[in-house]
């Protein structure tokens, strides 16, 4: 494996986070600086993998690469962010059963069954995607401000606005 610009090298079984920008994408790594990880069609190292065609695809295929190939010249780091949530299955379980699924085409789905599911099944079992979760109570947090705003609107209008026809008909 080339050598890093982090202290910490991966073992066997360790998430790695790469940092697309707008999102983050997902492996597993496997050893010997190599990763697992399921990519839509139209990623290509270092590219494809921000494209619109990425969030838009239906099927994925789960490929092993090498490290950097994947990374490109996207920052990443180790994250096993869970283990304080889920115990982590065995490494060699991870790494044997993420080997097993290379070339399999899956279901994808950025909501349901994007790289980060697929790596947190893999070494958790249970698939979850934290950028996800967050993206949601972002959308719910920008819901209810918008739900607060109409509503404020709505009793400055009836406190202080009236209607039209009232005023008319108080003249």
């Amino acid at each position: 494996m080339a050598p890093t610009l982090y202290d910490e090298k991966p073992e066997p079984g360790d998430l790695i986070e790469i940092d697309r920008g707008s999102y983050q994408h997902w492996a597993v790594y496997v050893g010997d600086g190599f990763v697992v990880h399921l990519a839509p069609p139209s990623e290509v190292p270092a590219a494809g993998s921000s494209s619109i065609m990425s969030v838009l695809a239906e099927k994925a295929i789960v490929k092993k690469e090498e490290l950097w190939d994947v990374v490109g010249t996207d920052k990443w780091l180790i994250n096993n962010g869970l283990d304080q949530k889920y115990k982590p299955r065995p490494p060699h379980d991870i790494v044997r059963e993420a080997c097993t699924m290379v070339g399999r085409e899956l279901p994808y789905c950025i909501f349901r069954g994007n790289c980060e599911h697929f790596v947190n099944e893999l070494r958790y079992g249970k698939a979850e995607s934290r950028q996800v979760q967050k993206a949601g109570e972002v959308a719910m947090m920008a819901g209810v401000a918008t739900v607060v705003g109409f509503g404020v609107f709505a009793l400055a209008s009836a406190l202080f606005g009236g209607s039209k026809k009232e005023k008319k008909d108080n003249q």
